[in-house]
Formats: C-alpha cells, structure tokens, sequence
C-alpha cells in the first residue's frame, strides 16, 4: 500500500540512517556490547535496557564511555570483540520497523533516490539491508570504513553527496539520534529527526531539525511535504 500522498514531487535524495530508523537493532547489539565488555573482564555487566543509549553512536564513543576512558588500544579491543559477535550473530537479531517497507516504496515510487548514511561499517550495513529485503529500495549504501573513516555522520553525509553528485539543498537526512541531525546540518542538508528509534525528542529537538516524526507513515509524508516546498521556493 504506497502511503504517500500521489501529488508529491519527485526528484529528492533521501538519506536513511540504519540503526533505529529502519531496523530496530536491539538485541544485537547490546549482546555483543555485553559479549564483549566479558571479554575486556569488565566485572559488573550492564543490563541490556541500560544499553539502550549506545545505539546510534559511533561505536568507539560508547566504549569509551563504557571502559571509563578512551585508551584507544583498550577501545579497539572491545570494539573487536564486538565486532567477533556481531558479524555472526548480532546483524540478524534485528528486525525491520513496522512500516518502513510502505514508506520507503512511496518515495521510490514517487521518483525519490534513496540511500541508507549509518556509522555502521559498510559491510555489515549491506549485510544487514540485503538480508531483510530492503535492498531494492536504495541506490546506494554508505557507511564507515574498516580504517576509522566516515564513521561521522558529518564525513559520511558529505562523502555520499560527492560521490552521488547531489546538491545539499536536494538532500534529507532522516535518524532518530542527534548524530544523524547535527552530521546533516555539519553538510547544510536538510533532516527530520524519528522519535520511533532510540533517541528521545528532547534530544532531537535540541539539534533543530526540519520537523520530528513519531512514525515511518509520517516521516515520509514530511519528506513529501519539504520536497514540495523545496521545490516550490
């Protein structure tokens, strides 16, 4: 059922992020944050619900946090141990947001060029895209490199735009993490932040997005509704 308006014009590049937005990425990745907090010998585990914070982030940052300090040797043990789990088990304890499929088969339909912008390494973006059947939706997938790179949303977002060829004033960013909304104004593109994912609307509001949404359905008709102003300016 496409659930965007058929009058909306066509032509913008939409930019998902992954985690939270599309997919709700929960037990996956607080497992593996767990997993590997065991094998750095971190004594006092934290539950899963008080891991709900290290979603969206890049995932130094939350180590960081969660080791109480940034040795970056210490921190990219973890992030391998995590990274042990997560790509064999972890990506696939996901599942995709009720909605999105509809939402993003509107815009598509409606002429929009999609592509997913997440701080995940690129492979396991893809993996993770592929497996749920969401692939076909996007014109490209971009995320951060093996080497530390692109694993800012303000780097990603400005990386996908020269490489696309897409203007900024052509661009949305849609996330549900201040990440998302401050890497889309580091780059002047427009965004919509999702209250639906993991962070909360104080959080969202603070980075002065476009408008918030509380639901796909809605984020897309938002879309429509800049792409129409946009347009229309």
């Amino acid at each position: 059922m496409n659930v965007i308006p058929a009058e909306a014009v066509p032509g913008r590049a939409v930019l998902f992020d992954l985690d939270g937005t599309l997919t709700d990425p929960f037990p996956g990745i607080t497992r593996s944050i767990q997993y590997a907090l065991e094998c750095m010998g971190v004594e006092t585990i934290p539950e899963a619900d008080d891991l709900r914070w290290c979603i969206g982030p890049p995932l130094g940052e939350s180590f960081a946090v969660l080791l109480g300090g940034d040795d970056p040797e210490r921190v990219s043990e973890a992030v391998g141990h995590y990274r042990d789990r997560y790509g064999e088990v972890g990506l696939f304890e996901n599942q995709v947001i009720d909605g999105i499929p509809e939402v993003l088969a509107g815009l598509r339909d409606l002429g929009h060029t999609l592509y997913v912008a997440t701080s995940k390494l690129h492979e396991p973006a893809v993996r993770i895209v592929e497996h749920f059947g969401l692939a076909g939706y996007f014109k490209g997938i971009y995320g951060a490199s093996d080497d530390g790179s692109l694993s800012t949303k303000a780097e990603l977002i400005g990386h996908l735009l020269a490489c696309e060829g897409v203007s900024a004033s052509a661009g949305i960013m849609i996330g549900d993490r201040k990440h998302d909304l401050a890497g889309a104004r580091a780059n002047a593109v427009a965004a919509i932040g999702v209250t639906y994912g993991y962070g909360s609307r104080a959080e969202l509001q603070a980075e002065s997005p476009l408008a918030i949404a509380d639901t796909p359905r809605e984020a897309g008709a938002l879309v429509v509704e800049w792409s129409e102003t946009a347009v229309a300016g």
